[in-house]
This record gives C-alpha cells, sequence and structure tokens, in this order.
C-alpha cells in the first residue's frame, strides 16, 4: 500500500487501530471465555463491552475526518491468538493461568495504548481536535483497563502469599 500524504498515513494509522480494536476484542472474548476465576472472567467481559463502545468511538472518527476505515491485512492479532491458545493449554494451575491470561490481557492494552498516543499526536497536528478528543476518552479507558488488570494481578499474587502463610501456620 503506498502512503503519499500525512492525512493518508493518518487514515492508514486509524484504520489499523479500529481493525486492530475490532480483532482484541475477539481475543478478548476468547480469553474471558478460558479464565477460572470469577474476577478475571468479570473484567474480561466487561471490557468486551468497553471494546465494543470503542468501536463506535472509532466510527464517529472516521465520519469527523470524512473517509472510511481501509481493509488491511494485519495478522498480528491472528498470531497473537494462536500463541495465547497454544501456551495456555500447556498451563494446568488455575492460578498459573490466569496470571498468564491477565498478562496477555494487559500486554494488548499496551499496544493499543501505544497506538493511541501516537495518533491522538497526528489528529493534534492535523488539525481534528474533535477526533483527538474521542481518541483521548478511548486512551482513557484502555488505561483504566491496565490499572484494573494490574490491581488484579497484584490481588491474585496476595492471596496466594496469604495462602502460603497460612499453610505454614497451620503446619
Amino acid at each position: 500500500m503506498s502512503v503519499k500524504s500525512p492525512r493518508e498515513l493518518f487514515v492508514l494509522m486509524l484504520s489499523n487501530l479500529r481493525q486492530g480494536t475490532e480483532r482484541t476484542t475477539k481475543v478478548f472474548e476468547e480469553i474471558s471465555q478460558a479464565a477460572q476465576d470469577a474476577d478475571v472472567k468479570e473484567a474480561l467481559e466487561a471490557r468486551v463491552f468497553v471494546s465494543h463502545n470503542i468501536l463506535s468511538t472509532l466510527d464517529q472518527c472516521f465520519k469527523l475526518i470524512g473517509e472510511q476505515p481501509m481493509k488491511l491485512t494485519g495478522r498480528l492479532y491472528d498470531i497473537f491468538a494462536e500463541d495465547f491458545r497454544r501456551e495456555l493449554s500447556e498451563l494446568q494451575n488455575p492460578t498459573v493461568r490466569n496470571l498468564f491470561i491477565l498478562a496477555k490481557a494487559s500486554q494488548l492494552i499496551h499496544l493499543r495504548i501505544a497506538e493511541y498516543k501516537v495518533l491522538i499526536a497526528a489528529a493534534d497536528l492535523s488539525g481534528h481536535y474533535g477526533v483527538g478528543v474521542l481518541l483521548e476518552s478511548c486512551l482513557a479507558n484502555n488505561l483504566a483497563f491496565v490499572e484494573r488488570t494490574r490491581r488484579l494481578i497484584q490481588n491474585a499474587a496476595a492471596t496466594k502469599i496469604a495462602e502460603k502463610i497460612a499453610a505454614k501456620s497451620a503446619a
């Protein structure tokens, strides 16, 4: 694909973000089904819900700039999902599985965050301040999920440590 102008690059990057959000949502749906911990499952299902809202917001960005999303072939998320399935199938311990699920979810969201930061700067440079506002709101949702995921990981670790301490005290 030949990109000849900053606007074309912006549309390409925004299209990539939208497509990545669609694919990430599907990965989160799959990951949530694999989660055994109720809190992890609930957080991931909430993330799927928020992702659908983000897709609507991204569609509004395209409307504001008078463009349509480009069709892209990005396989990054397909490869991520394949690796996730393979690696998860090798994990038997429920705590380890949940931590792995949370780690992979966090990894995906950090990729999204980087894309949002670049696109927000590009929107500002191109004079699309309304698009920048919409992208900032999407970024905020992603940052909130990262924080919630971090807390889930901390809580899982604290619970496991407390169980070990209790087991040693009982012995």
